[in-house]
């Protein structure tokens, strides 16, 4: 197994990266994917949720509001941390059973996980940055998401700041142009990733 890391900032393209990755054969661990699957309505993690930021949290549908919750935790830094405290633990120990799973493989297993740039994971091989100028992605954010222009700002304010974040690379993938251009960039770091002994 080869336990590759990706990260990127908010509106890079990290997931469009991970998907392209997958295609070439990656088993993608998705830190995204498996906190919307631990924070489903029934899950321990929801109602702690729940518990911690009230109903208001909850959808008509009964669903995590996601909008609300950002809403809170975003302009609160005891908000954040709370949330933090609640999911990452659950977060963690998913993402090493999933790792586990594919230990003695020859997979190719990319965490795909937005905030590797702050607290690491033991055991990559590499660390793969999804980097774009962050005016484009406010741009993107409120073009691509739906997001208000000041929220978007907001939530890249409050990560990794863009150069210290490439500080971390061992490979840089350029997400400034097309979706063609990203597919080129893509096959440079699956030759990376092949080229490790």
């Amino acid at each position: 197994m080869r336990l590759i890391g990706l990260t990127g900032g908010i509106g890079s393209g990290k997931s469009s990266v991970s998907a392209a990755l997958a295609r070439r054969g990656a088993l993608v661990v998705d830190a995204d994917a498996i906190v919307h699957e631990l924070q489903r309505p029934g899950t321990e993690v929801f109602a702690e949720m729940v518990e911690r930021f009230g109903a208001g949290i909850v959808a008509a549908d009964g669903t995590l509001d996601r909008p609300a919750v950002a809403a809170i935790v975003f302009n609160d830094p005891q908000a954040l941390s709370d949330l933090g405290s609640i999911v990452h633990p659950r977060v963690h120990a998913e993402i090493e059973r999933r790792v586990s799973e594919a230990a003695g493989t020859d997979r190719v297993v990319v965490l795909d996980i937005p905030l590797l740039d702050r607290n690491g994971w033991p055991g990559l091989e590499g660390t793969i940055v999804v980097d774009l100028d962050p005016e484009v992605a406010v741009e993107r954010l409120v073009a691509h998401r739906g997001f208000a222009e000041h929220d978007a700002r907001a939530r890249i304010a409050n990560q990794v700041d863009r150069a210290e974040r490439l500080r971390l690379a061992d490979f840089v993938v350029d997400n400034s142009g097309s979706l063609e251009d990203l597919e080129a960039e893509v096959d440079r770091a699956w030759a990376w990733i092949e080229s490790m002994e």
